[in-house]
């Protein structure tokens, strides 16, 4: 197991963090009182991938020479994933689609490396052709019929071995349509209505109502982090968010960023804004990616300058760093048992899994290193991670969510032109007179969601429905006594994620390590 912890903590370039010198803690951080016996929730929000995408075949996997093979265990559930004839007569072989009308098809394992789907709030309710599920090459893909693609239990096979020894949920969507910001905009906020600023126009918003609100449905950048790009459209956000309600509460936490901390430099000379690392396919990008950071929207939550915490005692607590830190942090603390109740986790952009920069062999690498890295520590008995993803990327998923709130503005397609379903059921915006705050279609396209812990119901799969928000709500039903957000958050809405648990009694086999480069068990 030391051996273990020492090649996880240098995963990345191998560096001396600022406050090495700083005493270590002299004893346990004591525990914050919980609901549950989870003292530790690590959320590790992945990019860009729809249920069908990684789980459409689940558990059946093709298992051809040469690739990590999957077997599942003959008690495995069944998902609602491509059936026979999801898989044969699928509904995009309509002619509307033209030469790229496709049924599904299989990437192999050597095709990893995708281009990007296009995954914009208007591109995707048209995909969906009012439930149809049948436009997706005409309105989703980056050309011809490569959304229709999806990858089994040879390639994310460290995906499909966590939910064969732990729990998914084959029911969960994103809060919303649209791409990476209104992703974590929900998940750490439950709302995307409300900006308060704006830099270089509003392409990435549209109007959220009467009362003249805009409402986030694209990639804007934060407005004051010093790696934001001049000359992107950059917002502000006036919402409150979850990490607002734990700092209140003295709950500790963190929001752990690939890419943060501006000091390092990787070993291909890389640093500041522009450090870099490469992918399987030898292609670099930052690591640090503006428009994904958790808590820089919000002036009370931003850390803008990048600043590093003080100490590692600091990490999860009030100081120089405003609970904003670099993934690199998240090892340290967690090593020198100073793991936060709340820890929010985003891969360096090439092991994201976000298709163009990244890819599932490189974002199984960090999800493997990260868990069997938690699994050695003395925590990990009270730890529950949570991994789920910010959007679908437009690729294709046969299963349309219900609408819990509707939206009626020009770049709404979902029901029809300018309708994502009628007035019936609408949440309201950041300012309480604004009763219905557009731009806020959803729920949005099916995502991945698995918990992994000790604690998790074992080879179980969850068909509640549920969202981003869920995650949100658990915290404050966990932490904060059921306290809710507020502001229109979907938080008052969402699902709890409970039921993926079993809290009577913790199991005994409940660890699982993974080969990070295979992603079968160790």
């Amino acid at each position: 197991m030391a051996s273990l912890l020492a090649m996880t903590i240098a995963v990345g370039p191998s560096v001396t963090p600022a406050f090495a010198s700083s005493p270590k803690p002299q004893a346990k951080q004591a525990a914050t009182a919980t609901a549950t016996p989870i003292q530790h929730l690590v959320v590790i929000f992945q990019e860009n991938v729809s249920f069908d995408h990684y789980f459409g075949t689940y558990p059946n996997a093709l298992n051809p020479k040469g690739e990590p093979k999957f077997k599942a265990a003959a008690n495995t559930p069944a998902v609602n994933g491509l059936s026979t004839a999801l898989a044969n007569f699928n509904p995009n072989l309509n002619p509307a689609n033209g030469s790229a009308a496709s049924n599904p098809f299989r990437l192999d394992r050597s095709q990893a490396v995708t281009p990007d789907q296009d995954h914009n709030y208007q591109a995707e309710q048209a995909a969906f052709d009012a439930g149809l599920m049948d436009l997706f090459p005409e309105f989703a893909s980056s050309g011809g019929n490569i959304v229709m693609g999806y990858f089994d239990g040879n390639t994310v096979t460290g995906l499909w071995n966590y939910a064969q020894n732990f729990a998914m949920s084959d029911n969960s969507y994103g809060t919303t349509f649209g791409p990476s910001t209104p992703g974590l905009l929900n998940l750490v906020a439950g709302q995307t209505n409300g900006v308060t600023a704006t830099l270089n126009g509003t392409g990435n918003e549209v109007n959220g109502g009467s009362d003249g609100s805009l409402t986030v449905i694209g990639d804007p950048d934060p407005i004051g982090d010093v790696c934001s790009a001049p000359s992107r459209n950059q917002v502000t956000m006036g919402s409150k968010n979850i990490g607002d309600l734990l700092s209140a509460a003295g709950v500790t936490w963190g929001s752990f960023m690939g890419g943060f901390d501006l000091t390092v430099v990787n070993p291909n000379g890389s640093t500041g804004c522009t450090r870099s690392s490469a992918a399987v396919d030898g292609v670099s990008t930052s690591d640090y990616i503006p428009h994904h950071s958790f808590f820089n929207y919000h002036t009370s939550t931003a850390n803008y300058a990048h600043t590093r915490p003080a100490s590692i005692a600091e990490i999860g607590n009030a100081g120089p760093a405003n609970h904003q830190y670099d993934t690199r942090d998240f090892f340290t603390a967690a090593a020198a048992g100073n793991l936060p109740a709340v820890s929010f986790v985003k891969a360096p952009a090439y092991q994201d899994g976000h298709a163009g920069y990244s890819d599932p062999i490189d974002e199984q690498t960090f999800l493997a290193n990260t868990i069997n890295f938690l699994e050695t520590l003395p925590t990990w008995s009270s730890t529950a991670v949570v991994i789920l993803y910010d959007d679908s990327d437009g690729w294709y998923d046969h299963q349309m969510g219900p609408i819990v709130n509707t939206s009626t503005g020009p770049l709404d397609a979902l029901t029809g032109p300018g309708a994502c379903g009628t007035a019936a059921t609408a949440l309201p915006g950041v300012n309480p007179a604004n009763t219905h705050a557009l731009g806020r279609c959803g729920y949005g396209p099916r995502l991945p969601f698995l918990v992994v812990s000790p604690w998790a119901r074992q080879n179980f799969v969850d068909h509640t429905v549920t969202d981003q928000t869920s995650v949100t709500r658990f915290i404050e039903d966990n932490w904060l006594g059921g306290q809710r957000i507020g502001q229109g958050s979907f938080d008052t809405i969402a699902s709890p994620i409970n039921q993926m648990f079993n809290f009577s009694k913790i199991r005994k086999n409940g660890t699982l390590f993974l080969n990070p480069n295979t992603g079968e068990k160790e």
